[in-house]
């Protein structure tokens, strides 16, 4: 059964054994396989212009600012003063975009591994590629562990925009990163991961909770809806150095003209909160894999 069949592409891949994801193509903007993954890039009649990597879905213009801001926002209001971030993957700007938003962030490190991506995200997918414009960001086409090793206590937030645990990704969902995330943070320091969905993928969700309590003085499970990814739920993990973070209560609470002003059309205070209301079977999933460790 092909992936792109009839008009039609369908996000076939083991990782999600029964089940899949289909969208009409209008056209295919662009297909290889660079050095690191199979790249696809599509004009589809419902989601407008898609990325997929290695069969599947990175994000689509119809809803990719839902995954965009939380991942940078929930890490970035839950920290007193987020001068220097790093972003880990996110080479389709997306991230980049979002976070030079902030008030005080300064500095913001890019780091992805496949240039192609980046290239590709350019032409096609200029409205999240932006954000490599913004003067805060210096883009680095390096390894993302190489990077940090070279950084010690240097970051105050980093956002780890991973694609899923296949491919180049697949050392992004260890604990040796969290590991290595922490030595590259400042006192006080908060990280964010990707951390898939628990929707079919509970034990994924579960484990990466696990590392950033393993790791981290205080960590969180949070939650956003995006319509294209499994289930349309994805998932981030977050940990801080400080014990006394409150991830659920953020620090910088948005007005509803300052969301408008930043061009927020997802995050609002109040989503931010609720990201952390989790549903029983989850909440006791994350229990149980704290107590097993």
């Amino acid at each position: 059964m092909d992936k792109l069949k009839t008009g039609w592409f369908s996000e076939l891949t083991d990782l999600l054994p029964g089940r899949s994801f289909s969208m009409e193509v209008e056209q295919v903007l662009h297909q290889e396989q660079s050095k690191y993954q199979e790249i696809l890039v599509l004009k589809t009649k419902s989601h407008g212009v898609v990325l997929v990597l290695d069969g599947m879905i990175q994000c689509t213009e119809f809803d990719e600012y839902s995954y965009q801001e939380m991942i940078s926002f929930l890490p970035l209001f839950s920290h007193p003063k987020p001068q220097r971030v790093l972003i880990v993957g996110g080479g389709d700007g997306g991230v980049a975009r979002e976070v030079a938003k902030h008030p005080l962030v300064e500095i913001i490190d890019q780091v992805e591994i496949d240039d192609r991506v980046i290239e590709l995200s350019k032409k096609y997918l200029p409205f999240m590629a932006e954000g490599f414009n913004n003067p805060k960001v210096n883009l680095h086409v390096a390894d993302g562990f190489k990077f940090m090793e070279e950084h010690f206590q240097y970051y105050d937030v980093i956002i780890t925009d991973s694609s899923d645990p296949i491919g180049p990704a697949v050392s992004l969902f260890q604990k040796s990163y969290f590991e290595l995330m922490k030595r590259a943070l400042r006192p006080g320091g908060i990280v964010c991961s990707q951390a898939d969905t628990f929707w079919g993928h509970l034990q994924n969700a579960a484990s990466m909770h696990n590392h950033c309590k393993e790791v981290f003085a205080k960590a969180a499970y949070a939650t956003s809806y995006v319509s294209t990814y499994p289930a349309g739920q994805i998932g981030f993990a977050l940990g801080s150095l400080d014990e006394k973070t409150d991830f659920v209560n953020p620090v910088y609470q948005l007005t509803n003209q300052q969301r408008k002003d930043m061009k927020l059309r997802y995050y609002t205070t109040d989503i931010h909160k609720a990201a952390f209301a989790l549903p029983a079977f989850v909440v006791d999933a994350l229990d149980n894999a704290e107590n097993n460790s």
